[in-house]
């Protein structure tokens, strides 16, 4: 059994893929904060943003195989030319992503994203693998195509994922997750500036902005 809370068509937003056009498949469920706003304060990720509760958003659902679901997502790809794509996100998308699901991914032509934490070991086939470590969670993944930390994290800073190879390095300045939709941010631009100087020092590492939130992409 999958439980999705969402999954939508759309352009990926941050990182190396991005502008690329995918389906987004949220699954619901994390190992490091329940998605209640009760537990926040006690979460190892207290700035997550994402809704993830449920399987109540749009095109979410339960579903009882993974050739069930993988239709439904393919279902949501438009009749055009270009390689289909998912990204497996969440939540965390490695609770539920398994092989039998990554096979039928395949089935439908899909190449395979997965956006996950770091926390849980990935099956094998994933096409694109994005880490990005929260706090001091423990991170089992010593091998990415991108390694992707939020930033600045006083628990979760670039010099401590030296051990890991990837072939991309971001960081994505945080954003308050209280924060009005309209109107600037101050924490994010302060944040940005930082990341920013960050990178100038440390050429390894790239800038990545939310580009779905600044030109108003679902």
């Amino acid at each position: 059994m999958y439980r999705v809370k969402e999954a939508f068509y759309t352009l990926q937003g941050e990182g190396a893929q991005a502008g690329r056009a995918a389906v987004f498949c949220r699954f619901s469920k994390c190992n490091l904060w329940t998605g209640r706003e009760k537990d926040r304060a006690g979460s190892v990720c207290d700035f997550c943003d994402t809704d993830f509760v449920g399987t109540d958003g749009q095109n979410g659902g339960t579903f009882a195989t993974a050739a069930a679901l993988a239709s439904h997502i393919r279902s949501l790809w438009p009749d055009a030319p270009g390689r289909p794509y998912v990204v497996c996100t969440g939540g965390e998308p490695l609770l539920q992503l398994d092989t039998d699901l990554i096979a039928a991914f395949h089935d439908q032509g899909f190449e395979i994203g997965v956006e996950t934490n770091g926390t849980l070991p990935a099956p094998e086939g994933i096409d694109w693998l994005c880490v990005s470590p929260k706090a001091d969670a423990p991170v089992v993944i010593e091998r990415c195509d991108e390694l992707k930390l939020v930033y600045p994290q006083p628990k979760a800073m670039p010099e401590r994922f030296g051990h890991i190879q990837a072939q991309h390095y971001f960081l994505s300045p945080m954003a308050s997750p209280s924060a009005p939709e309209t109107g600037v941010d101050p924490l994010k631009q302060s944040n940005t500036r930082k990341a920013t100087e960050y990178c100038l020092a440390h050429p390894q590492w790239r800038l990545t902005l939310q580009m779905h939130k600044i030109v108003g992409i679902d």
